[in-house]
């Protein structure tokens, strides 16, 4: 398997929607880990099944609504990303598309993690999304 990617997700001309944009920016100013592939994934939606092809870990950056922790950050498990599609619409596009997963990727499928923050984040919140990111990327988080 080819290590770990880290997909941001989002509209960066849309304040609120562009959490995973800013967390695409600030990882892509740093020094950058030969093993994990850190990838724009803006509004692809179901295009980016075949990045996830052969990775060990996928973990998303996107922006949540109406999920919140005390310090900001929130990582959700792929059944808890399920349970976020509550109509058909922008909310869906990340449960439909790991439901998808398995009907178009060969297995191992990999581990999935979504981790984001709620509403517009202040560059604290951003700062702590993204060095989430990259330790579930390279360590798993568990």
């Amino acid at each position: 398997m080819n290590g770990s990617a880290i997909i941001c997700l989002g509209n960066r001309y849309h304040a609120g929607d562009d959490l995973g944009c800013r967390v695409f920016d600030l990882l892509n100013s740093a020094a950058r880990r030969p093993d994990v592939a850190l990838i724009d994934g803006g509004l692809c939606g179901i295009d980016l099944l075949s990045v996830m092809e052969g990775r060990q870990r996928v973990v998303f950056a996107d922006a949540l609504a109406g999920v919140d922790d005390s310090d900001g950050v929130v990582v959700l498990e792929p059944e808890q990303i399920a349970l976020q599609a509550s109509h058909y619409g922008h909310s869906a596009g990340l449960p439909y598309l790991l439901s998808m997963l398995p009907l178009a990727v060969t297995p191992p499928w990999p581990r999935v993690k979504l981790v984001g923050a709620s509403g517009a984040a202040g560059e604290r919140t951003l700062l702590a999304v993204a060095e989430r990111c990259l330790e579930i990327a390279c360590r798993g988080g568990d």
